[in-house]
């Protein structure tokens, strides 16, 4: 039996499984900083408005190095380049946790940022490269969306109960262990993973085959990127089409800080309950948004067969969620005094909201070919501006107005998020393709 016919390899699913655990592991850590807000305030009395802030020197910074760290993964490799990140993110978390005084705290969280910032970047060019198109957008559904709100979901349910109520730490304690149970993830990434299947010493001919699939995915996983010839390829038409797909991901970034930053201190606050207590309830949305990842890829996956239409399958999934979330937040304020029900809600205004995410990376990997990681880490780095004014916009809104007027202002941005959708069409590559290039996007 030649090599070529032999039975593919299976590496791809250690892959796959390395790029889950480093998407959870992203999530547990930006998560556990939400239930670290009651004793900040209070040890540095700061306002709500000032945890905003505190917020938003994390997300500067992660908008800022986006861009050009998701060009460093299309150039240097995801294993390096995602190693590093995870040892940055990891040492600005140790950082933050041993601030002396409340000047280290924004440093902690500025170095936080860095780390994160082109993360998920390079994790969409891992699934460029080692996901079969067929399931690509299933797959990265998993990772990116089910297994991200996955972290974020044992942030608010291991937390609270297991390292400050069994073990009895503070939160000083508690995220040094989380640091460096982070450092030890990072260097098995970087032992396990490759940036190719024919780099990995376990992958076989066929397997490499399988994952590319056809002349796309070939270019994609075989191809470096050169910046200059990039800046060439780019259209009128496609520049505007990144340009609907940043108003887009803006939008939907600026709704979710809501769930990463605020849950647990409005549960505390308006219903008096217990960090740990307010922890279950807070991971309640993130458990629907960790359905939303299954959902929302295979239902790309399922419409995109069905039709034949990449574009319009896209888009449907994108103004169908985000509509429907809009509608749920503003029919859940019915019940805002009752906290089980309300956060029920906000379960269902998850999975509904979040099942769109995979159609935005699907999206990307559409229409990024070469520059896949480039593309997604410019499109995060445009929508982390929506972060940076949400997390102080909805403290000083809290503040002024009380907790209600925040979700009114979730749901309309919700909806104007549906409505950007019509403008994106994941037909149109942002490179032309050229002699050796990607072949149709469509």
């Amino acid at each position: 039996m030649t090599l070529s016919a032999s039975k593919p390899t299976n590496v791809r699913w250690g892959m796959f499984t390395l790029a889950c655990g480093t998407s959870w592991l992203m999530y547990l850590h930006r998560y556990a900083f939400a239930l670290f807000k009651a004793d900040l305030g209070s040890q540095w009395n700061l306002s709500k408005t000032e945890l905003g802030f505190l917020d938003s020197v994390q997300f500067i910074t992660y908008g800022v190095f986006q861009f050009p760290l998701g060009i460093a993964a299309d150039l240097a490799g995801v294993r390096l380049v995602l190693s590093i990140l995870i040892v940055v993110w990891c040492m600005g978390l140790a950082l933050f946790a041993s601030a002396p005084t409340s000047q280290y705290l924004w440093v902690g969280r500025a170095v936080f940022g860095i780390g994160q910032s082109a993360a998920y970047a390079a994790l969409s060019r891992a699934a460029k490269v080692w996901f079969p198109p067929p399931i690509r957008t299933t797959l990265a559904g998993i990772v990116g969306i089910t297994w991200g709100r996955l972290g974020g979901l044992t942030a608010y349910l291991i937390v609270p109960p297991l390292l400050f109520g069994w073990l009895a730490m503070d939160w000083r304690t508690a995220a040094l262990w989380l640091a460096g149970f982070g450092l030890c993830w990072g260097v098995t990434f970087f032992v396990c993973y490759r940036d190719t299947p024919r780099q990995h010493p376990w992958s076989n001919e066929a397997e490499a085959a399988l994952i590319a699939g056809d002349a796309e995915g070939v270019a994609a996983a075989g191809s470096k990127l050169r910046f200059a010839d990039a800046a060439r390829q780019m259209s009128g038409r496609s520049v505007l089409n990144v340009l609907a797909l940043n108003v887009q991901t803006t939008l939907s970034t600026l709704a979710d800080n809501i769930f990463v930053s605020w849950i647990p201190l409005f549960l505390m606050e308006v219903h008096d309950l217990k960090v740990t207590t307010s922890g279950i309830f807070s991971a309640l949305p993130l458990l629907g948004g960790a359905l939303a990842g299954l959902i929302g890829g295979a239902l790309n996956d399922w419409l995109i067969a069905v039709t034949g239409s990449r574009r319009w399958s896209r888009s449907l999934v994108g103004l169908v969620g985000k509509g429907m979330a809009a509608v749920l937040l503003l029919a859940a304020l019915r019940w805002y005094h009752d906290p089980y029900i309300f956060c029920g809600f906000l379960f269902g205004v998850k999975l509904v909201g979040d099942w769109s995410l995979t159609s935005s990376w699907g999206v990307v990997t559409d229409i990024g070919g070469r520059a896949t990681a480039t593309l997604y880490s410019f499109n995060n780095a445009i929508a982390t501006l929506g972060a940076i004014a949400a997390s102080p916009l909805f403290g000083w809104v809290a503040d002024q107005y009380g907790w209600r007027a925040v979700f009114v202002l979730v749901a309309i941005t919700y909806a104007l998020c549906a409505v950007s959708w019509l403008a994106i069409d994941t037909t149109l590559p942002v490179l032309k393709p050229t002699a050796r290039a990607e072949g149709p996007a469509a």
